[in-house]
């Protein structure tokens, strides 16, 4: 008798031993988790308590002799006297004789048109004042004959020998020779003045400089089309060159309407090109435009160069490192006068940009920057120059201030310079 085997399923029980060991091992895996994860929190912690206020810095400057600066404004280089050269006819160009930077004098020539059309013009102007002389000079010798048959006609009609009729036909061929001779010369003067309009146009074929300066635009080529006015399509040039002078150099600022009344004219201004920095070049106010922008609320104002005292024959304006177009900040200056008088009430020691003071309560004081660490120093204020303002006691010059940073700030913390 065969007997079915029974199936064994206490063999598939988990033994205590190994249910404790994997249980376990869980919840190890947990624990490590969560403490990488709190040693990482507590870093970012440190870090951020750690992390220093970053600021904005400046130089203290000391203060420049003379007058001194009432108001700043910025600007652009541009020349009185600049002129777009044109072609006063349509014609096609023939010869370019500059290129650009090409120092011109006056009456230089620049271009050249094609003038075979009005030279044929020409031509034939003068064939027709030479056809009329020509006529003259045959009317005369007729004229001459004309005065003889004429004259032995009154003597035979005297004697009796001629009767009235052929006296006055000779008076009459006479007369008409004359007035062929006046009509000839007519039309020579008529062909002087065709003539003369002939050469004009030839002379319009060539293109000279009106005036000394230096070329900043070459717009035409050989075998263009110019005209002086525009005629569409892009394929017909209206000017040759644009000419500078560059002894006409000035500049020109827009001054807001609310310190226009800090400007006037002749008023000493110290000028520095954007280019180069390091070069303050006197300057004067020439004139303020009687008129304002409604839209950007300012005025305009031109400024002239001009030579220092010791140097009569430089002419600042005509200085190559000047060019059109270039940017400039100005300074105008206060009265000498005034500057001297206030000089000598109130030297200042020290000039730094007005957003680096501060003020508690009534007293005024900047925060200096020293080997990293914020030193808190009460100053002493001056009058304001331009966007500076003087500082007569508590500070020194080459010495750095906080010019922006947050209102938390205090005395003795630790600050990292923004870059």
């Amino acid at each position: 008798m065969v007997t079915t085997p029974k199936p064994d399923l206490a063999s598939l029980r988990i033994h205590d031993t190994k249910r404790t060991s994997t249980g376990s091992g869980k919840r190890w895996l947990w624990i490590v988790l969560a403490l990488i994860l709190l040693v990482l929190v507590a870093a970012a912690a440190s870090a951020f308590l750690n992390r220093k206020t970053e600021v904005q810095v400046a130089s203290s400057m000391k203060p420049a002799t003379g007058p001194t600066g009432v108001l700043n404004a910025s600007g652009y280089i541009t020349p009185r006297r600049r002129a777009t050269i044109a072609a006063k006819i349509t014609g096609r160009v023939t010869g370019v004789y500059f290129d650009e930077g090409t120092r011109v004098k006056d009456g230089q020539l620049l271009a050249t048109l094609d003038d075979s059309d009005v030279r044929r013009a020409l031509d034939s102007a003068k064939a027709d004042r030479d056809s009329s002389q020509a006529a003259i000079a045959d009317y005369e010798v007729q004229l001459r004959n004309a005065e003889i048959a004429l004259r032995r006609a009154e003597q035979l009609q005297k004697e009796g020998v001629q009767t009235q009729e052929f006296l006055d036909n000779a008076r009459t061929s006479a007369d008409s020779l004359r007035a062929k001779i006046v009509l000839a010369k007519q039309q020579v003067v008529a062909a002087e003045a065709r003539i003369r309009e002939q050469q004009q146009a030839v002379d319009n074929c060539t293109i000279r400089a009106p005036f000394a300066g230096i070329v900043v635009s070459k717009d035409a080529q050989v075998g263009e089309m110019v005209s002086p006015v525009s005629a569409g399509g892009g394929f017909t040039r209206t000017g040759i060159a644009t000419i500078v002078d560059l002894h006409s150099n000035e500049i020109e600022v827009d001054v807001s309407e609310s310190y226009i009344a800090k400007v006037r004219n002749d008023q000493g201004v110290n000028a520095v090109l954007d280019a180069y920095p390091d070069w303050t070049i006197p300057a004067k106010v020439r004139t303020v435009i009687p008129t304002a922008d409604r839209q950007k609320a300012t005025v305009k104002v031109r400024i002239s160069f001009t030579a220092p005292d010791h140097i009569h024959l430089f002419d600042p304006a005509a200085d190559p490192r000047i060019l059109p177009d270039m940017g400039v900040k100005v300074t105008f200056l206060e009265d000498t006068d005034k500057s001297k008088k206030h000089q000598d009430k109130s030297p200042a020691v020290a000039l730094v940009p007005q957003k680096a003071v501060r003020q508690d309560n009534a007293s005024k004081y900047v925060f200096l920057v020293k080997d990293g660490v914020l030193e808190r120093r009460a100053v002493t204020l001056g009058s304001e120059r331009g966007s500076d303002v003087e500082i007569l006691a508590g500070l020194q010059p080459d010495q750095t201030v906080v010019v922006s940073g947050p209102d938390t700030l205090r005395d003795g913390q630790a600050v990292q310079i923004k870059q």
